[in-house]
């Protein structure tokens, strides 16, 4: 019992001293708080914010117009019953000779569901920040499924290679993973303002 005493006071001191779970330092959070600006940036591209709507009709182009032929959301994302996203986006881009304007396309393409929008259009450093984390809008997803959805999907992916004369995301993908995992891994701090 003697060899055990000085692991348990040393466990105990660690747990008094705030070791282990104070969460990052002020430089650690300073830090990442810069670095969502560069996942705010991203999240409030046109590649991204064109499907991450108020409402139920997606937005195209660099300038947010009303997405054509009146397509809606739908009840799971996918559109309406009788006129799928898939009618027209396939699973990758058209070939160039379909032109510069020729619907997009990438694996599942979709809007996000009615029950988790995920907004992003308009919103606030703070608000987006909230909003991001809030399991109740971003389908659940904690920390680390949220860096795997923006570092992974392949609809995500879509965003910096999106064809025709569309711009890509502006942040290289590489860096953008990097920003947001530094900002994940301390907890999310948001800005103040």
């Amino acid at each position: 019992m003697n060899a055990r005493l000085p692991v348990l006071c040393a466990l105990i001191a660690l747990g008094l001293s705030g070791c282990g779970g104070s969460g990052p330092s002020p430089a650690q959070r300073q830090a990442a708080v810069d670095a969502f600006a560069t996942v705010q940036k991203v999240f409030q591209h046109p590649r991204c914010q064109n499907c991450h709507i108020p409402g139920d009709a997606p937005l195209q182009f660099d300038a947010g117009l009303p997405h054509q032929m009146g397509v809606v959301r739908g009840p799971t994302g996918h559109g309406a019953p009788g006129l799928p996203c898939s009618t027209c986006h396939g699973e990758a881009n058209a070939p160039e000779s379909y032109g510069p304007n020729a619907p997009p396309g990438a694996p599942h393409w979709a809007l996000p569901p009615p029950e988790h929008r995920m907004v992003t259009i308009g919103l606030s450093a703070p608000a987006l920040c909230k909003m991001i984390q809030d399991k109740n809008e971003n389908g659940g997803r904690d920390f680390a499924a949220l860096l795997k959805h923006v570092g992974e999907d392949k609809l995500v992916l879509w965003g910096w290679n999106p064809g025709g004369t569309r711009a890509p995301v502006s942040v290289p993908h590489a860096e953008f993973v990097a920003k947001f995992k530094l900002w994940a891994d301390a907890g999310g701090p948001c800005p103040a303002s």
